[in-house]
């Protein structure tokens, strides 16, 4: 028996400060084997996340089957108010997780980071300069790499082909590139040409790498409206990821990007003593926006789609006209044949 009337009924929901929402899927199930750090490591990339963000910042964490230590450790966080909003599940695979943590919000901005992140300063706001130097973009990493320039990228190709402003220029942090190698079990992961030179969009002197990678994510909250995406078959890896998280940006006209700097270190699953040392060194957030950046809409066809991402891609990576590309925009002969030759 219901007796009254509902106080929230046709209530509408209260606006509030927040327009960028930080999600991050965490899994640590035990703390042996695999996951004997990985405790600390959340610790790591949490407290570097509280240190980084402005305070117009809603983290949400899916805690996705986790053990009771790792459970607590992020209800304490909750009750002193640095996280949001817990979302508790049993191990339903990292995109599901994602899926969850994305729903029922509508933020300007989506950050999208694995629980193996250590976040640096300034991150925040190199991203929204990259969004708003560059109108198309959908998504920014904010870790560069020379690797990206095929993926999902071919309308960046498409659209600025015979422009003087997408070039290959140096690469501004190869150290960077090389911790993240190594991070990964992949030391030869980068070599020779690929730590002197990557791909960039330029405008008013300001760079941003074509590509971005997905351990850690910013998107434009268009990039998930009416996604179609509701469920993944895979725990981890399989074709969920491009479905979820690359497909999207490109099928609605957008370009996805990194900023030319480094802004965040992979950590892995064992702890080192760099890790501490850097997050002593980050400096506390200054950085205050009064709103979010003004972002205009992206005008896509299934069409324009089609013809850039699936038949042009396919004229583009033919070998003599994918060299003669990487040529015209700023290679020589020798460093064409090593970019190709190492198999991007």
């Amino acid at each position: 028996m219901r007796i009254g009337y509902n106080p929230n009924k046709d209530k509408k929901q209260e606006l509030n400060d927040f327009f960028h929402q930080v999600v991050i899927p965490v899994y640590i199930p035990d703390s042996e084997g695999y996951f004997k750090d990985s405790l600390k490591i959340l610790e790591y990339c949490l407290k570097s996340l509280f240190k980084t963000i402005h305070p117009k910042t809603y983290i949400t964490v899916v805690n996705n089957g986790s053990c009771i230590e790792a459970a607590e450790y992020l209800t304490d966080l909750q009750k002193t108010g640095k996280i949001h909003e817990i979302i508790n599940t049993t191990n339903i695979g990292k995109l599901n997780a994602i899926i969850k943590g994305i729903s029922g919000h509508n933020f300007t901005f989506i950050t999208i980071s694995d629980a193996d992140v250590l976040f640096l300063e300034n991150w925040q706001e190199e991203t929204y300069n990259v969004f708003e130097k560059f109108p198309k973009t959908g998504a920014v990493c904010p870790t560069p790499s020379s690797k990206s320039l095929k993926n999902y990228t071919f309308n960046i190709w498409f659209d600025l082909l015979f422009s003087k402003s997408l070039r290959f220029t140096k690469v501004k942090n190869p150290t960077a590139l090389k911790a993240f190698a190594e991070s990964v079990q992949n030391p030869n992961m980068y070599q020779d040409i690929y730590l002197e030179k990557y791909l960039t969009v330029s405008k008013d002197n300001f760079r941003a790498v074509v590509g971005a990678g997905h351990f850690i994510t910013t998107y434009r909250k268009e990039v998930f409206e009416n996604s179609r995406i509701r469920y993944s078959n895979f725990m981890l890896g399989g074709d969920s990821e491009a479905k979820l998280l690359d497909l999207p940006v490109v099928e609605k006209g957008m370009w996805r990007l990194s900023t030319e700097e480094n802004f965040a270190f992979h950590l892995g699953n064992i702890e080192e003593k760099w890790m501490e040392e850097t997050l002593e060194k980050i400096k506390p957030n200054n950085f205050l926006p009064d709103n979010p950046i003004f972002l205009q809409k992206i005008k896509f066809s299934r069409i324009g789609f089609i013809v850039k991402h699936k038949l042009f891609s396919k004229i583009l990576t033919r070998q003599k006209i994918w060299y003669y590309c990487l040529k015209i925009k700023g290679l020589s002969k020798s460093e064409t044949l090593k970019y190709i030759q190492k198999n991007e």
